[in-house]
């Protein structure tokens, strides 16, 4: 019998072959995203040693786990275990501690880096709109996802204090911003969940660019925001926060439609440094509309918006309610992070992990709204009526096929395949499609947790089966 190779000469050869696992077909699809040094993939004749779980491989591997909603690492071991044993490598580890290992060495800046590079790609192939003089329109709001119950990130991000200890889990309060454009993540901010969304887009705003417009709801409709973006050169439209409008003050526009001063108020809030309250001017002027929304399906018939667009010939009335109106494009967006790709709860047990698994799958939504945008551009199809979940399946399945193909032209054709099945299976145009907030399915009858679970066995509540 002849003995196997040493693990360093025979794996080398491997990994080369690697290309053939629908694993590193995600790197075939999207390293022309990236560019990053540590993941361009090494020249056939170079020298260099790579390892299992490289950098390069490490971050594929971790994007095809999110890609996968949030997979177990085990299986991504088991996909690189299998085809290493396809040629004659038997003694990689099974187990997952060098996987994990390798993600925890991941650099933070290598992720953060590759979300905002994957948004930059899907914006660029996005089809343009011309409304509001085809400016960039970008939204933000607030969400929150559940981590796993762990000392460091119970200390880091505390569960509710109505909760007993042990019968909770942390929360993470998210702000996050999107292109309305494209329906990338932009940016993303991460607090406690006792820290205002508006406290964490603070930290994030100064990412914006002059000539943006943000839609925020009506917890945006203020002065502090509205007087920091405009010193951005940035321009905002929100809901009203609840504040009495005289609607016979102020500049006549239009129906419904006035110029008014906002005056400073006399109070800082908590996430301003003195200085920037200082720079912060005395009064602004801001333009307010009422508008009637005649769509069925939406809940508020009549909105009230603030914005400091104040041209009312150059960003009609309609103009400026269509761009709030699509803003709910983020609550889709929203909803397929967290309920499509299984964002809803984060698994990994420390905070410094849980920021890196939360980049990884906000970069895994990028690639999937850049393949959306690319079948929109090619086939000329409305690209919110192109199915995110459609997309994420079709991708998986065209990443199986591409790894059977022999040849490069073959792959290509599987991949102009995807886009245009991808065109061709649109989502039905539902205007008056209404969803109640209910749920259907009925909890188990099952008591609650409401003491810590080592108790809650010495108590000798748990039921076991017999």
């Amino acid at each position: 019998m002849n003995r196997l190779a040493p693990m360093g000469a025979r794996t080398a050869k491997v990994l080369t072959r690697i290309r053939q696992c629908a694993l590193s077909q995600v790197e075939n699809c999207f390293a022309s995203l990236f560019a990053a040094a540590d993941l361009q993939a090494p020249q056939p004749d170079s020298e260099r040693r790579e390892r299992p779980y490289s950098t390069r491989r490490t971050f594929w591997c971790f994007l095809w786990q999110m890609l996968n909603q949030n997979t177990a690492c085990r299986e991504v071991v088991r996909q690189l275990q299998d085809v290493m044993q396809l040629h004659g490598v038997h003694n990689l580890d099974p187990g997952n501690s060098a996987y994990c290992q390798a993600r925890a060495r991941l650099p933070l800046s290598l992720l953060v880096q590759g979300l905002r590079e994957t948004a930059t790609a899907a914006d660029r192939q996005a089809p343009q709109s011309g409304l509001l003089q085809g400016r960039p329109l970008k939204a933000s709001d607030g969400s929150t996802v559940t981590l796993a119950d762990t000392p460091e990130n119970q200390k880091k991000y505390p569960q509710q204090k109505g909760q007993k200890p042990g019968c909770g889990f942390p929360i993470m309060r998210l702000s996050v911003l999107f292109s309305l454009q494209s329906g990338a993540v932009l940016q993303v901010a991460k607090g406690s969940y006792y820290q205002h969304e508006l406290r964490l887009f603070h930290t994030i705003h100064n990412q914006l660019q002059a000539n943006d417009i943000v839609v925020y709801d009506r917890a945006g409709g203020h002065f502090v925001l509205a007087a920091q973006l405009k010193q951005m050169n940035v321009d905002l439209i929100s809901r009203v926060l609840k504040r009495r409008i005289d609607w016979r003050k102020g500049k006549r526009l239009g129906k419904n439609d006035r110029l008014c001063v906002w005056e400073k108020g006399p109070q800082k809030p908590a996430y301003l440094t003195p200085e920037q309250w200082a720079a912060l001017p005395q009064q602004i002027t801001v333009r307010v509309l009422k508008v009637q929304v005649s769509r069925k399906g939406c809940r508020t018939q009549e909105l009230t918006l603030m914005t400091t667009l104040l041209d009312p010939v150059k960003y009609p009335a309609e103009e400026v309610a269509e761009g709030y109106l699509r803003r709910w494009r983020l609550e889709l967006c929203l909803d397929d992070l967290k309920t499509t790709l299984g964002m809803d709860t984060l698994h990994c047990l420390s905070p410094a992990m849980v920021e890196k698994e939360l980049l990884a799958f906000m970069i895994a939504h990028n690639l999937l709204r850049w393949v959306m945008t690319q079948a929109a551009s090619e086939h000329h199809v409305d690209l919110y009526r192109i199915s995110f979940t459609g997309a994420m399946v079709a991708l998986r399945h065209s990443a199986n096929a591409m790894a059977q193909a022999k040849t490069g032209k073959v792959r290509r054709r599987i991949w102009a395949d995807l886009l245009h099945t991808l065109a061709d299976d649109l989502v039905p145009e539902r205007p008056g499609r209404r969803e109640p907030r209910a749920v259907k399915h009925r909890p188990k009858p099952y008591p609650r947790l409401n003491k810590p679970r080592r108790q809650f066995q010495e108590d000798g509540c748990l039921c076991h089966c017999k």
